[in-house]
């Protein structure tokens, strides 16, 4: 299945029926008067967060999403049938965005949340509500209440709970691969991954979600290379995992630049708890990854943990200090009141 975060979609909800100008006619009744039944109500267009989906492809096939009109009413009192609804389901974590592709409609952040987008028009009275006592036979309805129609946009952020960033080949997807079940393609030239990968991580017992996206290049955040449009599926996680490739001749550029473009991107990213790991140190010598280690650890001022995706050398370390920073954000069960609390 291809993945897409992003699709723009046009609905527009069901306008309401017509009311109905009737009279009674019925057998021995002299004075039958007005019986026009109500409009039904137009269709509301609703979005709802489902299970099971992790991608926004079928909206590239299906673009518009049009709910039913309401019946009109008829005689004797009969008001018209309302219009179906229909529901956009789409995966957890998507954001509905207006037209303008800024104004952040609903966040659909669990499972089952529903939204309506678009309200379906009220039906029309029948010339029933019409009658008093200077009116006895009224011959004027309301029409229906048109729909609403609009444009909108649906952005795709995966909820993870740590994500990887670094530039283009620094090891991201093999240590993705080495540390869950997850099988990203992996291969030694630029940008061999073109979407992000999930996987499901284990430490000690304990399980947490990572993202794996694209590498970052200098000038990212104006578009080169893949550019930033894959950041936003790192803006939920708890915690960012900056690798940097141990066998680069500057360390220290590398990790300036991915920050560079993660501050262009959104004061959120830069403001969020992050690890730093150099990679590949199985092809580095001892005495230049140490220089390399120092050289960091200064211009970070912060530790820079060491791994291995290949060999596995130090990845229970990085997996350790990631649920460090992830642990505080995940529910647990007080033994006072059984309850779920933060």
């Amino acid at each position: 299945m291809k993945f897409l975060d992003l699709a723009k979609v046009h609905i527009r909800s069901g306008g309401g029926g017509a009311g109905a100008v009737s009279f009674r006619r019925e057998k021995f009744i002299e004075f039958g008067g007005p019986d026009g039944g109500d409009g039904g109500r137009g269709g509301d267009v609703v979005v709802e967060a489902v299970e099971g989906l992790n991608t926004l492809i079928d909206f590239r096939y299906q673009q518009h999403f049009f709910a039913r009109n309401g019946q009109h009413g008829m005689g004797r009192q009969r008001t018209g049938a309302s219009g179906e609804d229909i529901v956009l389901r789409v995966p957890v974590g998507t954001e509905i965005l207006d037209e303008d592709q800024e104004t952040v409609i609903a966040d659909m952040t669990e499972v089952g949340q529903r939204v309506v987008l678009a309200r379906g028009g009220n039906g029309g009275f029948g010339n029933l509500h019409f009658k008093s006592s200077t009116n006895r036979a009224p011959r004027n309805a309301n029409p229906g209440q048109p729909g609403v129609e609009r444009v909108i946009w649906l952005r795709l952020k995966l909820i993870a709970d740590a994500g990887l960033v670094g530039l283009p080949n620094a090891g991201k997807s093999t240590f993705l691969a080495a540390t869950s079940n997850a099988r990203p393609k992996i291969a030694d030239y630029p940008f061999t991954t073109l979407h992000p990968n999930l996987g499901v991580v284990g430490i000690d017992g304990r399980e947490f979600v990572m993202a794996d996206i694209p590498g970052l290049i200098e000038g990212a955040s104006e578009g080169r290379g893949i550019g930033d449009r894959f950041l936003g599926h790192v803006e939920r996680c708890a915690v960012l995992l900056h690798l940097i490739d141990a066998t680069s001749d500057d360390v220290v550029g590398d990790a300036q630049t991915v920050l560079t473009e993660l501050a262009a991107y959104s004061p959120v990213l830069m403001a969020k708890p992050r690890v730093t790991a150099l990679n590949k140190i199985d092809a580095v010598d001892p005495d230049d990854l140490a220089e390399g280690r120092a050289a960091l650890e200064a211009a970070l001022d912060g530790p820079v943990l060491l791994m291995s995706g290949v060999t596995h050398e130090g990845l229970t370390e990085v997996l350790r200090a990631l649920w460090v920073q992830i642990a505080p954000t995940r529910h647990v069960q007080t033994e006072e009141t059984g309850r779920w609390q933060p």
